[in-house]
């Protein structure tokens, strides 16, 4: 990745011209984005923030691309220390990008460095879902091959595993669990962040803890899920905004990071300005924003396959800040669920905020797999 500097003298530019909306008399962030935390991060992109040196560490990591029948996509490996490692695809959610998985991909690698087993050490496939960052937007609409079947011909056909294993969160716990479900004779197994609802079930047999879970979502969607509905329903009239604006950009994806992380309202005890800014920057020079709507508007209007039952055996981690913790009897009915773990810290991006809890558990998991 090379940046032409007229791109980033742009994208200074526009930091500088923003056009602010007045503000509410309301303080914080009880109604969105503090403009406060706001006007610090875009205060620091414009004067502080060294995008050459992000993108030289960006361009040092393990990228590879391949063609998937006419289909690019990019990807990092990590090849694992032990001759017998474990091949493993790590699917990242929104708004994510490759770049989060890279320290629990290091540790799944080499997991020596971390006081681990050598014979414990995954191979680790990192793709970057169509659409984000470098991994282009397939040209049909709908697709004419879900992202599960691209992940399933490139861990198989390109990279020649025969068997492997599969992990993901948001987004791509919804992949991984289609990929688990459509290649049983491929997939050890799965480790998921979240988990399908049942195509179908019978209300009145849900359990209590089940029936609090369920109410626990609808609150959630109620009060805190109008991103979702935008992006499901009406992702294209969004992009125009997000797409010119860099400040409207870092201001969608902030407001994610510090409500579904563990940072107690604070979002610097969980994300570096750094990293806010380098995934901010990643979006905006790759102008990848609205394409990474897209699975939301394909899973509302249907051509996103929904998981009926998934039979390899199934992880399921629960992170306390994470946006749902279903029950373990809620995850069995639509998985073959063999280990279920409640995490002590941690949300919605665990594989960045509590990498060494989450490669942990899936190093437990996988290792009677293997």
């Amino acid at each position: 990745m090379q940046v032409p500097q007229a791109d980033l003298d742009d994208l200074h530019s526009r930091l500088a011209r923003s056009r602010w909306p007045r503000s509410w008399p309301i303080s914080g962030w009880e109604a969105g984005t503090d403009p406060a935390e706001l006007d610090r991060l875009v205060e620091y992109w414009i004067t502080g923030y060294d995008w050459r040196a992000h993108e030289a560490a960006i361009n040092a990591l393990p990228s590879r691309f391949a063609d998937i029948d006419g289909i690019p996509v990019h990807f990092l490996r990590y090849d694992g220390e032990h001759p017998g490692a474990v091949p493993i695809v790590l699917t990242h959610g929104w708004p994510s990008s490759f770049l989060e998985m890279t320290e629990l991909a290091r540790r799944l690698a080499a997991p020596s460095v971390h006081g681990g087993e050598p014979a414990d050490a995954f191979t680790v496939i990192v793709p970057s879902l169509p659409g984000f960052a470098f991994s282009p937007q397939r040209s049909s609409l709908p697709a004419e091959r879900p992202t599960h079947e691209i992940w399933h011909r490139l861990m198989r056909d390109e990279l020649g595993f025969e068997r492997y294993a599969a992990h993901g969160g948001d987004l791509g716990a919804g992949v991984s669990s289609r990929l688990g479900e459509a290649h049983p004779e491929a997939v050890i197994g799965v480790h998921l962040l979240a988990v399908a609802d049942p195509a179908e079930f019978d209300p009145g047999g849900v359990t209590d803890e089940e029936q609090a879970y369920l109410n626990a979502a609808a609150r959630w969607y109620a009060q805190d899920g109008g991103y979702q509905h935008e992006q499901m329903t009406r992702p294209a009239t969004l992009s125009y905004a997000l797409a010119d604006s860099p400040v409207g950009l870092l201001a969608w994806i902030v407001e994610k990071y510090r409500e579904w992380s563990d940072c107690d309202g604070v979002l610097s005890r969980t994300f570096s300005d750094d990293f806010v800014l380098t995934q901010a920057a990643l979006y905006w020079f790759t102008n990848t924003i609205s394409t990474s709507f897209r699975p939301y508007y394909e899973y509302a209007r249907g051509p996103t396959p929904r998981v009926k039952r998934v039979t390899v055996p199934t992880a399921v981690a629960v992170f306390p800040k994470d946006l749902a913790q279903p029950p373990r009897r809620w995850a069995e009915r639509t998985y073959n669920v063999t280990r279920y773990t409640q995490m002590p810290r941690g949300g919605h991006f665990a594989a960045h905020e509590q990498p060494e809890l989450l490669a942990n558990d899936l190093t437990e998991f996988f290792r009677p797999l293997r």
